[in-house]
């Protein structure tokens, strides 16, 4: 019980994430969960997936980045440019437009961090300049046509190396060797916490959670084996989940950053550099937010001034969804992919059942209400029953 306690957030939006999902199983009459419409499912939410990662860290550290929606549309411009109407080359381009990307989030983090300017007052002006930025670069025109190595990168399936007929031997053998290394690291992640007495997980709890989510990658695998394979961007958003999810629980810049989020005049006091800690922060943002455009460009095999379409308000959403709290400190990269897929799921199911932008906007608001209310409860009832616990003990003492 004192797993489910300490990770609350995250077992309720899991449990939210499955029921929405048969929900709307149910009332689309079986198109959630089509082959063809979990690969589209994945295609069309990785742009949002990467910004999500990136918002993450920076509410972690109790801040909010409102220019990544046009800093994305920005970076699509400028990767139709430079590809398009200038011709570099994929490998070249891509680069430069990430380095770019981070001396932008650098030029965020500057104001931020070291002139202490308020966060909402900075982004907010380079939501503004990268508005700008785009109706310049593309003159109000469209540019279309992206190489395409550049095209197949995140519209492109890993092709069937095997070739199976009718099913996609390669995506199956991909989900039974991620399957094999995710249980081998559990076991060794176990004996290790074992060892030193961190362990408070049954071991009956922990072969359930390692079917639960074994069988789950082996269900997207089946899937994709049924459609056209493994998506391009499923490999990406893997490495990008992977490395974060490292950062954050791993190393020293991780608990940097939550402690940052925590409490910063306390981290201040205890010799952490939260200024480093923020600059930082809006480097990676800046970055994430480059990475995002192009992956966005390249689905749509287009740069078009009206991308950015409110990219930020979805990526902070589903951070908050998956459990991240405004006052920051609190979240986790597992959570900000989980409340992204929530909305992944809202707005391809609300589409399917054929109703409007209006709608599915309407509802999206709600469920971050909920969220973030969920949030708020959670935490004033845990904080309260270890003010009781505290209180007898003392008195027992």
């Amino acid at each position: 019980m004192n797993i489910i306690r300490a990770n609350i957030r995250q077992f309720g939006m899991i449990i939210a994430l499955v029921v929405i999902a048969i929900l709307f199983q149910a009332l689309t009459g079986g198109m959630l969960f089509r082959p063809l419409n979990i690969a589209n499912l994945i295609t069309q939410n990785g742009y949002i997936l990467i910004l999500a990662v990136g918002m993450m860290f920076v509410i972690l550290t109790g801040r909010i980045d409102l220019s990544v929606g046009t800093h994305l549309a920005f970076a699509s411009a400028l990767s139709g440019v430079l590809m398009v109407s200038w011709g570099w080359p994929v490998w070249v381009a891509v680069p430069a437009i990430l380095l770019l990307g981070a001396l932008f989030g650098a030029w965020h983090g500057f104001w931020i961090a070291y002139q202490n300017i308020p966060f909402f007052v900075v982004t907010l002006a380079g939501m503004l300049i990268f508005r700008g930025l785009t109706m310049f670069a593309l003159r109000d025109g469209t540019i279309v046509n992206f190489p395409d190595s550049f095209h197949n990168f995140a519209a492109g399936f890993i092709p069937d190396f095997v070739g199976g007929s009718g099913l996609n031997i390669t995506a199956i053998l991909i989900a039974a060797i991620v399957s094999v290394i995710f249980i081998f690291l559990e076991f060794r992640k176990r004996i290790v916490s074992s060892k030193y007495g961190d362990e408070d997980i049954s071991m009956l709890f922990f072969i359930i959670k390692l079917v639960l989510i074994v069988a789950t990658i082996n269900l997207f695998g089946y899937w994709f084996a049924q459609s056209r394979g493994v998506p391009n961007i499923m490999i990406l958003l893997a490495a990008s989940i992977i490395v974060y999810n490292f950062i954050a629980n791993k190393t020293v810049m991780g608990r940097h950053v939550y402690a940052t989020g925590g409490n910063e005049k306390a981290a201040v006091l205890n010799g952490l550099k939260t200024k480093r800690v923020v600059f930082w922060v809006y480097v990676n943002m800046g970055m994430l937010a480059a990475l995002a455009g192009m992956v966005f460009a390249s689905r749509l095999n287009a740069a078009s001034p009206r991308a950015e379409a409110g990219f930020e308000l979805q990526a902070i959403a589903a951070c908050f969804i998956g459990g991240a709290s405004p006052s920051g400190g609190v979240g986790k990269i597992t959570g900000a992919i989980i409340g992204a897929m929530v909305m992944g799921i809202l707005s391809n199911g609300l589409g399917h059942m054929g109703l409007g932008a209006d709608i599915q906007l309407a509802i999206t608001g709600l469920v971050v209400l909920a969220a973030v209310t969920f949030d708020v409860f959670t935490r004033t009832k845990v904080s309260k029953g270890e003010r009781v616990k505290s209180a007898k003990e003392t008195a027992a003492k």
